[in-house]
């Protein structure tokens, strides 16, 4: 399955703990990547700086679902469910 054109679900739902270039530290869940072109592109896509977990993070139906909207709650709830519980 190819990326939905102008979807950009996956570099904004999720958090990104590793590095990205512009984002040292990585990012939170529900921030837009600094490398998410304006045409919901990366910009880094087959890059040495782009981080393991965006490229082991494949297009697929379940997850992408028939629109942004429905990518976005799918990976929303997925980074809810596998959240680590916060220290008390």
């Amino acid at each position: 399955m190819d990326c939905r054109p102008d979807c950009g679900a996956c570099c904004t739902a999720p958090s990104i703990s590793s590095p990205i270039p512009g984002m040292p530290h990585g990012k939170p869940a529900g921030v837009r990547c600094v490398q998410l072109s304006d045409d919901q592109r990366c910009r880094i896509f087959g890059q040495p700086g782009r981080p393991a977990c965006c490229a082991g993070l494949a297009p697929s139906a379940e997850m992408c679902g028939s629109s942004r909207g429905e990518a976005l709650r799918w990976l929303t709830q997925l980074e809810a469910a596998t959240a680590p519980e916060p220290i008390r």
